[in-house]
């Protein structure tokens, strides 16, 4: 999505280096979470990662409203951990989640549901351009 808003027919130079922050995030996020495995014992088994269904992302409130789909799926995923962490008994694998992942999730969630409500009220256009102004800075 990052590289999207940085190309020359979008230009929207602020949400496009908010993307690119998210997902460094992400992937170190995903990096934490196999050094914790491997901690554990465990060996990494890495596998393809699906590409998106689509490499256009429309507005800043269509890229928004994808990345809150994402984000809510990731918190999901992390919530099933947690309960499989329950179920076995581990512990330390839930205070893991607890503490590395799941508050973060809930207050990105958050973020991104404001900044999507934000860039619906903006509009396309003119609106867009000053969401993209005032809404990082």
């Amino acid at each position: 999505m990052g590289m999207y808003f940085k190309s020359e027919g979008v230009a929207l130079k602020n949400i496009a280096e908010y993307f690119l922050k998210q997902s460094s995030e992400e992937r170190e996020h995903a990096l934490k979470l196999m050094e914790y495995q491997v901690k554990r014992g465990g060996a990494i088994k890495l596998i393809d990662i699906k590409a998106p269904a689509n490499n256009t992302w429309g507005t800043a409130a269509d890229s928004l409203m994808e990345a809150l789909k994402l984000e809510k799926r990731v918190n999901k995923q992390l919530l099933d951990l947690h309960t499989l962490g329950e179920t076995h008994g581990d512990k330390d694998f839930c205070d893991f989640l607890e503490e590395n992942y799941l508050n973060e999730q809930v207050e990105s969630i958050k973020e991104i549901s404001d900044l999507m409500t934000n860039a619906q009220r903006c509009g396309e256009g003119l609106g867009e351009f000053m969401f993209d102004k005032e809404a990082f800075s």
